[in-house]
């Protein structure tokens, strides 16, 4: 079933609007827009995930909530501010060990359409990122909605994790919004040689500046399954996060002649009907417990002299 944009959403984007864009036609990404907030709620409610746990597509609100979560600021202590990149953190919950952290950035050159689609472009993201191991889509729920796979390098001496997500994206005006969270699938159990995290839910945030500048805003709260020394939290404030944020801004300076010469008309993530990702059914998926997974104490290993480079 078909669901009609919240009036709520709808007053939020004109406001992001100016009387001379409403007033002028339609772009391709405004159609895709619309497209996307209609059809992006084809979420069967009466599906059964299995083990019992529903799993749902993000709507509005959810958008929403985490676009408020991402501007706000009380209730985060900045861990790094320097060179145009902020980095806030919030303390272990009692009894958990949810690591929340979040980065901005503004990306002088690069346009927030640009970034829209470095973030999506699975292809390019192999070239680009030095700390993925393997990252491929599964298949897909809804026009803005899809499952993928991911699994990433850890600093040594830790194990690398990896991690199966829903997500979701959603044009705003003239921004966007990509997030996801943690779900299970009975074809992609964990991996022996990973440890198989948690997101809570991760994603990005962009905010068009003009027609060449955006700001870019990543927020996560992962659960990575282990108990981490120290000076691993203190490394991925100061150093990791940091340095993942230069490299998408570099990733985006090179992007439009690389996909020039890589199938430069094929983004199916505004052209839904280019992917060739077979559709899946929410009931095949579940809601990935922490708890359910196995907790690795790597509390005790010691840090390398081998440092992520951040210039």
């Amino acid at each position: 079933m078909r669901r009609k944009p919240s009036r709520e959403t709808s007053k939020q984007t004109n406001k992001q609007t100016n009387k001379q864009e409403r007033s002028s036609p339609p772009s391709a990404r405004e159609g895709e827009e619309h497209r996307m907030r209609t059809g992006a709620r084809e979420n069967d409610r009466g599906a059964r995930a299995m083990s019992g746990q529903a799993v749902t597509i993000p709507d509005d609100r959810a958008f929403a909530s985490f676009k408020s979560e991402c501007l706000r600021e009380d209730g985060w202590s900045v861990t790094y501010n320097k060179g145009g990149i902020t980095v806030w953190a919030q303390g272990l919950e009692e009894g958990r060990t949810i690591h929340k952290i979040k980065c901005r950035m503004v990306c002088k050159d690069v346009s927030a359409e640009t970034m829209y689609d470095v973030l999506h472009d699975i292809e390019y993201r192999r070239k680009w990122d030095t700390n993925v191991i393997e990252t491929f889509d599964i298949g897909k729920l809804t026009v803005n909605a899809d499952v993928g796979y991911y699994s990433w390098k850890c600093p040594k001496p830790l194990r690398n994790r990896d991690v199966i997500t829903l997500r979701s994206w959603l044009p705003m005006g003239r921004d966007y919004i990509i997030m996801n969270y943690s779900v299970k699938h009975s074809k992609y159990p964990p991996k022996k040689d990973m440890v198989r995290a948690v997101s809570r839910q991760t994603g990005y945030m962009i905010q068009s500046q003009g027609p060449a500048t955006c700001t870019l805003t990543y927020m996560a709260q992962v659960d990575p399954r282990g108990s981490l020394p120290k000076w691993v939290v203190n490394r991925s404030s100061h150093f990791l996060a940091p340095g993942a944020m230069k490299k998408i801004n570099k990733a985006c300076l090179k992007y439009p002649d690389w996909k020039q010469r890589h199938n430069p008309a094929f983004k199916p993530w505004l052209n839904p009907e280019q992917t060739t990702l077979p559709s899946i059914p929410l009931s095949e998926l579940s809601i990935q417990r922490a708890e359910s997974l196995e907790n690795i104490d790597e509390s005790c290993l010691e840090e390398t002299q081998e440092r992520e480079d951040i210039d």
